[in-house]
């Protein structure tokens, strides 16, 4: 088992890079979804794509220009999934089946990055390049522009429902800000032994004197903005427990960086854009508090739980790399799936039943801690709201909301917002054990085998992508029931909160009076975070009774 000073050693440098990443990241992108200046390159592809960008939108027009670019999109990943065995860098990969590819297509579309086929087994080069990685950009960038709309419209007064430019926003956070990042980082992961090539298969010799398959490709490039971005999606099964993905511990430690810095830095731009930055620290609290709560369950679980013996067989090791170690496992696996990425460096399935459960738990959060990029804020902001609603409630005002009042229209989108997941997540799981051909995708009898359902349905839920590894997800069955359940939990929660942002900005904004909740301070935060949990565990308490909860006590 690691020694401890080492488990604290790689935790305080992840924490303490994104603190001194989060004022000055947080603050930039403040300043490039509001300023006025377009760079030339942002003026070609407005050219190209016939879009005036500085149409101050309302939030019905947003939304469609979002949901067109998105049918686009799957239009296009599908129709390459379907024929990359005729086109460039193919590596002798057949086309994808149209279950498949219709499953890719939405995965990817959707920031979810499922992935119900081995990557070195079927993505050619080409596929990987102009499909999967350019989804990987723009998926991310579609999240952060809703998530900037949302604050648009709090920060907005009488603004007729207005909340900025969809194609404004979309370029601007894939060109000035993940691309650059994903640059710098690709060029690191490089230096850390992460290949990057046009390379076929070719035959290595191993160390035991035999002989190994191995495909090269463009590795490097793909990881650093499926970290980055929140995707997931590896460019080999393995995912980030890869040696060609993932090749030494200080790699391990920049993936997990790259995975939590932006959405752990969005809330400094929520603060900026808003004009209060002490709004943006409560969030931060929050995200971080939740997030620091996963991390050390899941490692208790892992290093020291119930039934192991860390002494004599090194924790639970059983799926887990031995470059990194159980902590360093579970570390990766809390951030994960509290961010809706997706990436695992060790095999869910193997987790324990508590460490396993966890993450479940974690992603059923719906994903706030701190959450996918942009949807993490908007999914947190929307349980402020709740937070604010239950504090009015209780005290007997209007709730408020930086000077927005929390009518029944805005709650009512609210409440639908919140019933979406949980209704695909129960109504999917319970569809998947009743019939037949659900079933025979289990490996595992009993408790286990309805965590693996369980998992992947909370998984395509709320757009995460990592799955139990037991669970047989790639008959016709599982690609459809996930590729829908991606789908509606994409764009209908999307929908909810563009609405919800038009009704913010069309709204005049109400001085703070001596009633008014302050929303900044450590009993909001302790509210927030007490709502977050609750919400989660008056829904979904009775089926991990059933899956993590059973399994744990036997």
């Amino acid at each position: 088992m690691e020694p401890t000073w080492i488990v604290l050693a790689q935790l305080g440098v992840v924490v303490l890079v994104l603190a001194a990443t989060h004022v000055p990241l947080g603050t930039y992108m403040a300043r490039v979804y509001s300023s006025a200046r377009h760079l030339r390159v942002e003026r070609a592809g407005y050219r190209l794509m016939r879009v005036d960008p500085d149409a101050d939108q309302r939030w019905s027009t947003y939304l469609l220009s979002l949901l067109g670019f998105s049918l686009a999109s799957v239009l296009l990943l599908y129709a390459l999934a379907r024929l990359q065995s005729w086109l460039p860098l193919d590596v002798g990969m057949p086309g994808m089946n149209p279950a498949t590819a219709w499953n890719t297509a939405v995965s990817f579309v959707t920031n979810t990055n499922w992935q119900s086929y081995s990557g070195e087994q079927a993505a050619g080069h080409l596929l990987q390049m102009a499909g999967l990685a350019v989804q990987n950009f723009v998926s991310a960038a579609v999240g952060m522009a809703v998530a900037i709309a949302l604050v648009r419209g709090l920060a907005r007064s009488s603004a007729h429902g207005r909340v900025g430019n969809f194609w404004s926003d979309l370029v601007r956070g894939s060109v000035r800000i993940l691309l650059p990042l994903a640059f710098v980082a690709a060029i690191a992961l490089i230096a850390g032994g992460v290949i990057q090539n046009l390379h076929a298969f070719s035959d290595v010799s191993t160390v035991a004197g035999g002989t190994q398959h191995l495909l090269g490709g463009p590795v490097a490039s793909q990881e650093a903005i499926k970290e980055l971005g929140t995707n997931g999606g590896g460019f080999f099964n393995a995912n980030s427990a890869h040696p060609l993905e993932n090749p030494t511990p200080w790699t391990n430690t920049l993936e997990i960086v790259l995975l939590l810095v932006v959405p752990f830095a969005l809330p400094r731009t929520f603060g900026v854009m808003v004009g209060d930055r002490r709004q943006g620290w409560a969030v931060l609290a929050v995200m971080g508090s939740l997030w620091a709560l996963a991390v050390a369950l899941t490692t208790w679980a892992e290093v020291a739980g119930p039934g192991l013996a860390p002494a004599a067989a090194g924790a639970a090791m059983e799926g887990k790399e031995l470059r990194f170690g159980p902590a360093a496992s579970a570390l990766f696996a809390a951030s994960t799936t509290g961010t809706s990425t997706g990436a695992v460096n060790s095999m869910h399935e193997s987790l324990t039943a508590p460490g396993g459960g966890m993450t479940i738990f974690t992603m059923m959060l719906g994903e706030v801690a701190p959450g996918g990029v942009g949807s993490g804020l908007y999914g947190l902001l929307v349980l402020a709201i709740i937070a604010v609603f239950v504090a009015g409630l209780m005290v007997g005002r209007t709730p408020e909301l930086l000077g927005k009042k929390i009518g029944r229209q805005e709650i009512t989108l609210v409440s639908l917002y919140i019933l979406v997941m949980p209704a695909l997540v129960l109504i999917g799981t319970a569809l998947a054990v009743a019939l037949p051909v659900g079933r025979d995708g289990i490996s595992q009898a009993g408790p286990h085998g309805l965590s693996e359902v369980l998992y992947a349905l909370t998984s395509a839920s709320n757009n995460n992508g990592s799955a139990f590894a037991g669970l047989g997800a790639s008959s016709t069955f599982y690609d459809v029931l996930l590729g829908v359940a991606m789908l509606v939990t994409r764009f209908v929660p999307i929908a909810l909160v563009l609405g919800l942002a038009g009704r913010f900005a069309s709204q005049r904004t109400v001085p703070a009076s001596a009633g008014t909740l302050p929303t900044h301070r450590p009993l909001f935060v302790g509210l927030v975070v007490a709502v977050t949990v609750v919400v989660v565990g008056l829904t979904f308490v009775p089926v991990l009774s059933l899956g993590p909860v059973v399994e744990s006590l036997s």
